[in-house]
């Protein structure tokens, strides 16, 4: 039984900024933010602010636990069990309470990540590399008060829930605290620089090569069609997460930005791509496969947008995961509602062009959030095809764990309205290091050359914040 379902309080917020959004609620206790912006169309209309969770939900292998406060409870077994409680428990998994247009598919709920590491929950899958990171497989946090920005309207809205059943006037009272303290004409200080060595490759360009050798034998042997085959990259230090989130906005602006950061443990996200959306029983995912880097005069960025566009291996690629998908969102939709809709679309980012496509589906009524998560996890697009094998070769040439990247990052809202990007193009700050990884799908006629130099092209803006300036102390 949810707790409560009444409608959120909440009052707009003239003249509060986009940039002083992410610096003021950037520095609070646990912040969330899920930004995009102008350009971007239907897919960037709206950002998401929000700090000081409630409750946080965190799962590694077969054990969770729920911290309430001082409170913790733990347990093991089907680690999704316990979420899918706490998604009916605060009213985020019945599509009936679908919002309106117009108003933010994301207001008030749960935020967080599931880790590609988190597959084998899923799924029977290898793991020979021994785990390294210290983020959680699995990390959901509770948030009752959020900030959200529409940039097809520039309204700015401040929203209250109660969640935890606390009563009309305490959450009147932490709408006002959050209004006054946003409202505040006094100025944001700047995070602090960070400061880190060079940045290093765990694996040599010659084993890149290598291993994409070794999957185009794997290709030719007929096991799969394709495979996402990624390499990382390290830096050390003394990072500040915020200021490493804000310059890589400010270099690399995604439809899919997000920065979540915690402990001494941050997430920091310039994706580009969907995992998947849903609101009501319409479910959509846009995978992206191909990729061209950005011209340096306007004529050849076109050659290289058309190039792309035209590229019968990268079209080929783009169709495997269509395929993919399309037998995904069948799991959990209605017979003969998954369709693609956009089947092949040139989008343009700071550093890339990429091929991306639309597939979506009604929900069927019987199927939840939770259903939605074990029926398309991990995406199709960064594991290769048919989707379980390409992730067994994918665990015996890569040298090193997943972790978060490649997951997703999102959000479940009321309504059953919930969104997750990929999470590629994405840097993990973890004490003093940063990490991330890039990587690209390889099929039969792949170039091993070229597709390490896709590699470089797709991680150059996470490289360049990293040793750019303000990252090494110049």
């Amino acid at each position: 039984m949810a707790i409560a379902s009444q409608i959120p309080l909440h009052c707009r917020l003239p003249g509060c900024s986009v940039d002083r959004l992410a610096l003021q609620i950037g520095s609070w206790s646990q912040p969330a933010l899920f930004e995009s912006g102008p350009g971007f169309g239907e897919s960037g209309r709206w950002s998401f602010y929000t700090a000081r969770p409630r409750l946080v939900f965190e799962v590694s292998g077969d054990s969770w636990s729920l911290r309430t406060g001082e409170a913790l409870q733990t347990g093991r077994g089907d680690v999704l069990q316990p979420l899918e409680m706490l998604l009916n428990r605060f009213d985020l998994a019945d599509p009936a309470g679908c919002t309106e247009e117009g108003v933010p598919p994301f207001h008030g709920g749960l935020v967080g990540f599931i880790g590609y590491d988190f597959a084998p929950r899923l799924e029977r899958l290898p793991r020979h590399a021994e785990p390294e990171s210290r983020i959680a497989d699995l990390r959901f946090a509770l948030y009752d008060t959020v900030v959200t920005v529409d940039h097809a309207t520039g309204a700015v809205d401040l929203w209250a829930h109660d969640f935890l059943g606390e009563g009309d006037a305490a959450r009147e009272r932490r709408l006002e605290l959050w209004r006054s303290a946003l409202e505040s004409l006094d100025p944001v200080p700047e995070p602090r620089p960070s400061v880190l060595g060079p940045v290093q490759c765990d694996v040599t360009r010659a084993d890149y090569l290598e291993a994409v050798g070794r999957v185009l034998e794997y290709i030719a042997a007929g096991d799969v069609f394709q495979i996402n085959l990624t390499q990382r990259f390290v830096a050390r230090g003394e990072p500040e997460p915020l200021d490493l989130y804000l310059r890589l906005k400010a270099r690399s602006p995604a439809p899919f930005a997000a920065y979540l950061q915690w402990d001494d443990l941050a997430v920091i996200s310039a994706s580009p791509e969907w995992f998947y959306q849903s609101r009501g029983d319409r479910l959509v995912t846009r995978p992206i496969k191909g990729t061209r880097p950005r011209g340096q005069t306007a004529e050849e960025d076109r050659r290289l947008a058309h190039e792309l566009a035209v590229s019968e291996k990268d079209r080929a690629e783009l169709t495997m995961i269509v395929d993919l998908e399309r037998n995904d969102l069948g799991r959990v939709c209605r017979f003969g509602s998954v369709r693609v809709s956009e089947s092949l679309t040139v989008e343009s980012f700071a550093q890339v062009h990429h091929l991306v496509a639309t597939v979506e589906g009604q929900l069927r009524a019987d199927v939840g959030p939770i259903d939605v998560i074990r029926a398309l996890f991990p995406g199709g697009s960064i594991t290769g095809a048919p989707k379980i094998r390409a992730m067994e070769i994918i665990d015996e040439l890569e040298p090193t764990r997943r972790s978060l990247y490649t997951g997703a990052i999102g959000y479940f809202g009321r309504g059953g309205s919930s969104g997750f990007n990929i999470a590629i193009r994405t840097m993990l700050v973890e004490g003093d290091q940063v990490s991330y990884q890039v990587g690209g799908g390889i099929v039969a006629d792949s170039s091993p050359e070229a597709e390490y130099r896709e590699t470089l092209d797709k991680g150059r803006a996470l490289r360049e914040v990293l040793e750019g300036e303000g990252a090494n102390g110049s």
